[in-house]
């Protein structure tokens, strides 16, 4: 008998009700089967259960957090790893370096098209866990890189 392959599962975390919304709907749109949490300590009770494929995670949420969230997963070291894409307002490359070495595999600024966040997220789940974490050890790279060189300017270099 065939058995139709599951949906990916993706878990949005995200404590903005309209953004929570329009990622869900795109995503539903997109054939994945969604669970939506307002919350850190609720997707950290939700994780072991619904166990998704993917976490797309807002970080600045209370009273527990996308950082903590963050830890937890790795505190916990579930496996297979789940893949976090961070989407979040948080704009300044050290807090961005900071979510690669927390953890996340790819980091998106808002705002931005839901669309965009859908095609990343088809992405990440097309990569084997080695290529993941290829990724993820490029994006440290290229962080590290950049803040190097902004803070080694010289006085009259323009950098943008």
């Amino acid at each position: 008998m065939y058995k139709a392959p599951r949906r990916k599962r993706v878990l949005v975390v995200e404590d903005e009700v309209a953004i929570q919304q329009v990622l869900c709907f795109f995503l539903k749109h997109e054939d994945f089967e969604v669970l939506a949490v307002s919350g850190g300590q609720e997707a950290i009770r939700v994780i072991p259960e619904f166990a998704p494929h993917l976490i797309i995670l807002d970080l600045m949420m209370r009273p527990v957090s996308g950082w903590d969230v963050l830890h937890w997963l790795r505190d916990n070291r579930l496996t297979p790893r789940i893949p976090v894409l961070v989407v979040s307002a948080l704009v300044h490359l050290e807090e961005q370096m900071q979510g690669f070495e927390e953890g996340a595999i790819e980091y998106i600024t808002k705002p931005t098209q839901p669309s965009i966040i859908v095609e990343r997220v088809h992405t990440l789940l097309s990569l084997s866990a080695e290529e993941r974490a290829m990724l993820q050890h490029k994006r440290i790279d290229e962080q590290r890189k950049t803040l190097k060189r902004l803070h080694t300017t010289q006085p009259d270099e323009f950098v943008y």
